[in-house]
C-alpha cells in the first residue's frame, strides 16, 4: 500500500488570480470523489462489542482501516484481541478532548472538500492520465506521528494536525519534539488541500536529490513547487511555501541578498551535504539572513528560477517542465535578480 505523507474574475475562459498567472477553466471537468469520515466511526463506538465494531471498522475501510491500527496506532497484529481492544479503547478516551474540538472546528468540511477537489480538477486538467484517488478520508490519530497521507486510492486528512497553530496539545513538549514550532504554525485547516496535493506531485515525481549539486537540488524544488501553483492557483502563494505572509514578502524584497548567498559563497555547485541541509528543507530560519528569515530558502531560489525560465519559454507545458532536467532550467532562466 502506497503511503506518501504536506478575488478572482473570469473572463474569455481564463481567469487571473493572486498567484499572477492565468488560469484555465476547469469547472466542466468532473472529479468522482466520495468522502468518508473514519474518526466519527471510529469515536462513536459503544463498549459494549467493541471488538466486532472494531472489525466493522475495518470492513468499511479495507484499505485504510488496517493500516491505521497498526501503523499509525502501532498495534501489533500480533497482540490478542483483549489487548488490542484496550490499547484502542485507550486512544480513544485520551483523544476524546482533540475529537471533540475537531468536531467544533470541522463542523462544516465542504469547503475543504470543494479545495481538495478543485486541485483534482487542476491535476486533470493538466496530467489527464494519472489515476486520480478516488475517496476523500478524514482521521484523528497521534498528534506527534503521521498526518495527512497519500494511498494508493484515497487522501487521507489527519484532522489533527489542522486544529490551527494555537491549538494548546501544538505547543507541548511532545509534539514539540517531533513538529517544532515552525512546523506546527502550519497545522491550521487551510493547509488541507496544499498537503494533499503536495503528496500528489511527490507521487508524481518523487524526489531523487542525492549527490546532486545544490543548484540542481534547488531548481528540483522550485519544479514541484511550480507545479504546486498551478494545481492550486487560488492559495496563496506563502502556504504553498510554507512560510508566513511576511516571510515571503521579505524574500520577495531581499530576492538579491538571497541569490547572493549562494553565489557569493560558491554554494551552487557544492554536492557537501553538510552545507545543502542548510538551505533545502524544513528549518526555523536561514542563519546568514537574519532570525526572522524563513528556512528551505533554497528551495525559495529554485522556485524563482524556475519561473524565470517559464516567462522565458511560456510555450513549456506543465508537464514538459517537470520532464526537464534541473541543469538546463537553470542555464535557460539566466536568473539574475
Amino acid at each position: 500500500m502506497r503511503l506518501i505523507i504536506g478575488s478572482c474574475i473570469a473572463l474569455l475562459g481564463l481567469f487571473s488570480c493572486k498567484n499572477g498567472n492565468d488560469i484555465p477553466d476547469v469547472s466542466d471537468i468532473k472529479i468522482s470523489t466520495s468522502t468518508a469520515h473514519f474518526e466519527k466511526d471510529l469515536f462513536s463506538i459503544d463498549t459494549v462489542g467493541f471488538a466486532n465494531q472494531l472489525d466493522k471498522i475495518q470492513a468499511k475501510y479495507p484499505s485504510f482501516g488496517e493500516n491505521f491500527f497498526t501503523t499509525i496506532l502501532n498495534c501489533d497484529p500480533k497482540w490478542p484481541a483483549d489487548s488490542t481492544t484496550q490499547y484502542v479503547m485507550g486512544f480513544i478516551h485520551a483523544y476524546r478532548n482533540l475529537y471533540d474540538t475537531a468536531n467544533i472546528v470541522f463542523k462544516d468540511f465542504s469547503p475543504y472538500e470543494k479545495d481538495i477537489r478543485q486541485g483534482l480538477q487542476f491535476l486533470k486538467y493538466y496530467f489527464p492520465d494519472y489515476k486520480q484517488p478516488q475517496k476523500i478520508i478524514t482521521y484523528i490519530g497521534p498528534v506527534d506521528g503521521f498526518g495527512d497521507i497519500l494511498t494508493d486510492d484515497a487522501i487521507i486528512v489527519g484532522l489533527h494536525q489542522h486544529l490551527g497553530k494555537n491549538y494548546s496539545l501544538y505547543r507541548s513538549a511532545l509534539v514539540q519534539e517531533t513538529y517544532p514550532e515552525y512546523i506546527s504554525n502550519r497545522f491550521e485547516p487551510d493547509y488541507i488541500a496544499v498537503n494533499a496535493m503536495k503528496n500528489i506531485v511527490l507521487d508524481m515525481y518523487p524526489e531523487n536529490l542525492a549527490d546532486r549539486p545544490l543548484v540542481q537540488q534547488m531548481v528540483e524544488k522550485g519544479k514541484r513547487l511550480y507545479l504546486l501553483t498551478k494545481l492550486l492557483p487560488y492559495t496563496d502563494a506563502y502556504k504553498i511555501i510554507g512560510y508566513s505572509k511576511t516571510q515571503l514578502d521579505d524574500c520577495y524584497a531581499h530576492e538579491k541578498a538571497v541569490w547572493d548567498l549562494f553565489v557569493q559563497n560558491n554554494f551552487l555547485q557544492t554536492i557537501d551535504n553538510n552545507i545543502i541541509k542548510n538551505y533545502i528543507g524544513d528549518g526555523p530560519k536561514t542563519q546568514e539572513l537574519g532570525a526572522t528569515s524563513p528556512g528551505n530558502i533554497g528551495s525559495f531560489a529554485g522556485w524563482q528560477i524556475v519561473k524565470k525560465y517559464m516567462s522565458k519559454n511560456p510555450k513549456t507545458s506543465v508537464k514538459e517542465l517537470m520532464a526537464l532536467d534541473a541543469e538546463s532550467i537553470f542555464q535557460g532562466a539566466k536568473y539574475k535578480p
